[in-house]
């Protein structure tokens, strides 16, 4: 460089890597939804419905009560599309609506042990082959992945969850 060329800035420099992996997580992302896609078709449901399933096993994982509110706000949904959803997964013999033991008067959605498994066939050599990359990483690597992915996941989802 001579005295008249002037630097390139670090955030510049940084720029087109940091961008690549914002393209890598997209494309991702769109893997991931033509994954799920795929699986819908297979087993008579609306991508939705595979949306949906998502959100009350995270909802089972995390120890929440998953009831059509719950579901409804996290799909961004109304009521009568909600209903809908809850209607198909049921009929499909994926989802049941159950009484709440604390509160009789709510009723609670439960993911059916053999949509579980048909989740599993389908994902699981997915989440086996992530696991494997995962088991690659040091623990120092995968909590940077950690820190980043939650970190993006806020930039997606900036207003708190019910």
């Amino acid at each position: 460089m001579n005295d008249n060329e002037e630097p390139v800035n670090a955030r510049e420099e940084g720029e087109p890597d940091n961008l690549r992996l914002v393209h890598l997580l997209r494309a991702v992302t769109v893997e991931f939804g033509l994954r799920q896609a795929d699986f819908a078709a297979r087993n008579g449901m609306h991508p939705t419905d595979v949306r949906a399933l998502i959100c009350l096993l995270d909802a089972a994982r995390a120890g929440e009560p998953a009831t059509a509110g719950l579901l409804g706000a996290r799909l961004g949904l109304n009521s009568a599309g909600t209903t809908a959803v809850i209607d198909r997964l049921e009929g499909l013999g994926h989802v049941a609506r159950v009484r709440d033991d604390r509160d009789r008067r709510r009723i609670l959605l439960r993911v059916e042990p053999a949509a579980i498994r048909l989740g599993r066939e389908f994902f699981g050599p997915l989440i086996d082959g992530m696991l494997q990359v995962l088991d690659s990483f040091d623990p120092a690597e995968r909590e940077t992945v950690r820190r980043f992915l939650t970190a993006t996941h806020t930039v997606f989802a900036p207003e708190p969850r019910p």
